[in-house]
């Protein structure tokens, strides 16, 4: 009662911010002469992609903290001020942000925000468990995990590139220089990540996880995701006894080696499961980068240090 009490406050608090920003939010008004575009994104993710293709031109916020969870984020009054003051905001989508329609409802700047993973066709809690493709997305929960292929990431610097340029078109050529060099960066990474995953034989590349979050990953460089502690695309579900039994039993009979969790959860189920079957816990990043200062600061960064703990891992 007393939590449910504190967020109508802070609800409240927000309705009123956004209520007396109500009449500079209507419109993006246009640049002025050295003005950087004024942008928002939603995760550290999204924000290094963005910040790519935006280079110099752009003044980024980013909503979420570093180690903030996408699935389980409740913004504060302040966030909803960035989202009211920003030209541009960007989100992945697919409902991974599940905190910010919200936002934008309330805000009234629906016509503002960018879902970068517009045009990525999404796969399927059906096509995820069972393989099946086509029409099983209508008939499941869409997988909002996108980053985890860099061919999908090209998607959105395709997105990013086209919202940029039409808000501040004096500087269209300067995105579309820095959106051709950061995708020859992601087209030399999944080569990368091919010689890296060659190294491991295909009965190895079976992976276990927090929660579904290598989908994409999976379908690009032949690998198979089993399973997951959490057996669905949101960290915010709990698994039943029965759940975990099963997937105790496919640890063992599969011999697998490592279950990966991301620094964004709480590691504790994924560690007495671990033990439980004599495997290993394997840190990973998932939804977040690192700090500045740590091994996966940057989205291609963060891709490498993934697939180095995987094959190490996995061997």
């Amino acid at each position: 009662m007393v939590k449910r009490v504190l967020v109508g406050m802070v609800w409240m608090a927000t309705l009123l911010l956004l209520t007396s920003c109500a009449g500079s939010i209507q419109s993006s008004p246009t640049l002025q002469e050295g003005q950087k575009v004024r942008v928002v994104a939603t995760t550290t993710l999204v924000g290094d992609v963005v910040k790519q293709v935006g280079g110099e031109w752009i003044d980024l916020r980013i909503l979420l903290p570093v180690g903030a969870d996408p699935h389980s984020f409740e913004p504060a009054p302040q966030d909803a001020a960035k989202l009211a003051q920003a030209d541009l905001v960007f989100a992945n989508g697919l409902n991974l942000e599940a905190f910010l329609q919200p936002l934008i409802e309330s805000a009234g700047v629906a016509e503002r925000v960018v879902y970068v993973s517009e045009g990525i066709e999404p796969l399927s809690l059906a096509e995820e468990e069972h393989g099946h493709t086509g029409e099983a997305h209508a008939h499941g929960e869409e997988d909002p995990h996108v980053w985890m292929d860099p061919n999908n990431v090209m998607v959105w610097v395709d997105n990013i590139e086209k919202a940029l340029s039409a808000h501040d078109p004096a500087h269209a050529a300067d995105y579309a220089a820095n959106a051709r060099t950061y995708r020859q960066a992601l087209q030399d990474l999944d080569a990368w990540i091919r010689e890296q995953v060659a190294q491991l034989p295909p009965e190895n590349r079976k992976i276990v996880t927090d929660h579904l979050v290598f989908g994409y990953f999976a379908r690009r460089y032949g690998f198979e995701q089993v399973g997951a502690v959490v057996p669905g695309f949101s960290t915010m579900a709990s698994p039943s006894a029965q759940e975990l039994a099963a997937l105790e039993t496919q640890i063992r009979q599969l011999g697998i080696k490592a279950v990966f969790v991301g620094t964004t959860v709480n590691p504790a189920l994924a560690q007495r499961l671990a033990e439980d079957v004599g495997t290993k816990v394997v840190t990973i990043y998932t939804g977040s980068l690192s700090p500045a200062d740590g091994p996966a600061a940057t989205y291609l960064d963060f891709m490498r240090y993934n697939v180095l703990a995987l094959v190490e891992n996995l061997k």
